[in-house]
């Protein structure tokens, strides 16, 4: 999603809201690199939107408390998808 930068930062801190999601996930639906979704929230949308501003702030934080928890649970999933695989190859094999 290319265009004027005041309009995409005010689509992606609603955006953000709505769904609750990460800056990832945010970059991910529009097309867009994961910093310029950071530097058009943090940067352009406080001069554009005090009040939309505090919400995705609040988001972000929330987002950077958690981001552990959810790294572990992926590498968890990792592993046990790794562990499945061997399992079905050592059943395939005999």
């Amino acid at each position: 999603m290319k265009g004027i930068q005041e309009e995409r930062a005010i689509r992606l801190g609603e955006y953000m809201i709505e769904h609750q999601s990460t800056v990832r996930d945010t970059a991910n639906v529009f097309g867009i690199s994961k910093s310029t979704v950071h530097k058009d929230l943090t940067s352009v949308l406080p001069k554009l939107n005090a009040g939309l501003y505090k919400e995705v702030r609040a988001l972000l934080n929330v987002n950077k408390e958690e981001r552990h928890l959810r790294g572990g649970e992926a590498t968890k999933h990792k592993y046990e998808v790794l562990k499945a695989l061997r399992v079905r190859n050592v059943e395939i094999r005999n």
